[in-house]
């Protein structure tokens, strides 16, 4: 059986290392949503070496530090779940008071109907502050 993590790179990739790589997801109610994703199979963080362990929490830090940085988010959501894709990748999201979902986790019941996009992040500012913190 096949890894989709494995054989794409799940999403337009907006910064990669020899490592890992962090990738946005599309998401017409959550534009802030990256997903930093190791580029090897693994299936949990117990199964990396201290050091490879650090570099993807390096990653992930980052990509919350950006999303914080170009999205002014309510609050940023870090989740490491891999129960249909047990393919180590971490979930980083920013959210928001009055997003469909809040308090609850995206995968709920809305609680209450779409709002208007907010201003448009860039592919291109997201990459640049990753490279920033990241390079």
């Amino acid at each position: 059986m096949g890894c989709e993590l494995c054989e794409r790179d799940g999403g337009p990739v907006l910064w990669r290392d020899g490592q890992c790589r962090i990738v946005r997801v599309s998401s017409d109610d959550y534009p802030g949503f990256l997903r930093v994703i190791l580029n090897r199979h693994v299936r949990e963080m117990t199964d990396l070496a201290a050091p490879e362990r650090d570099r993807v929490m390096r990653a992930v830090f980052a990509a919350e530090s950006a999303l914080r940085a170009l999205f002014r988010p309510d609050k940023v959501n870090l989740a490491s779940l891999g129960n249909q894709v047990p393919h180590l990748h971490w979930h980083v999201l920013a959210r928001f008071a009055d997003d469909r979902h809040f308090p609850d986790p995206i995968w709920a019941p809305p609680r209450r109907a779409a709002q208007p996009p907010r201003a448009p992040v860039t592919e291109a500012a997201l990459a640049g502050r990753l490279a920033e913190l990241l390079d």
